[in-house]
């Protein structure tokens, strides 16, 4: 499974690529799409969708995890964040692959086992769980790699999950099939 990870900004958008099959994964690439400030925004947002775009069908991946949205002290700021991320959810919808968000402090929690950890700690812990000789840099591709790492501990949760419910729900239909047959040979 490949999951391409987004942390959006409006000046530089993270992106990671994680390939795994639930219980080890490795990095395929990361990087940023950067963006000027002097720009309209407008063509700014037109720059990332393009990014995006283009990532997506150069490595085809099967889900794309992102960085839910925050509210910050500035609005402006969080409206601006807002719109960067429907971009990046609009290209991974046109896309049609699972899309999926988790919000910074599990992003954390999940990483590096503390929900308000600093960026050198999940920079280090993403280095040390993909095994990478050197910290991912810029910060903003090193999260983007958080976020594929956060949905495949997730992921990998829910599908077990389902699992669970999928043998429970065969297991009690195994057990009304039998009591209904043993009550039959009785009368």
């Amino acid at each position: 499974m490949r999951v391409l990870g987004i942390d959006p900004g409006s000046d530089t958008t993270g992106w990671g690529l994680v390939e795994g099959d639930g219980r080890r994964y490795r990095a395929v690439a990361y990087g940023t799409i950067k963006t000027s400030a002097s720009e309209k925004f407008c063509l700014r947002l037109l720059k990332i969708s393009n990014g995006i775009e283009e990532l997506l069908q150069r490595h085809q991946p099967d889900a794309c995890a992102i960085e839910d949205g925050f509210l910050k002290t500035n609005v402006k700021v969080t409206l601006k964040l807002g719109q960067v991320r429907g971009v990046a959810l609009l290209a991974a919808a046109r896309a049609a692959i699972e899309i999926h968000e988790y919000s910074p402090r599990l992003i954390k929690q999940t990483v590096v086992g503390y929900g308000n950890a600093e960026k050198h700690q999940v920079q280090e812990m993403v280095r040390v769980l993909l095994s990478l000789k050197s910290i991912p840099e810029p910060h903003d591709a090193a999260d983007a790699l958080a976020v594929a790492i956060c949905h495949f501990h997730h992921a990998g949760l829910q599908q077990r999950l389902m699992a669970a419910d999928a043998r429970i729900k065969l297991t009690t239909a195994a057990t009304r099939t039998t009591a209904t047959t043993t009550r039959r040979r009785a009368v």
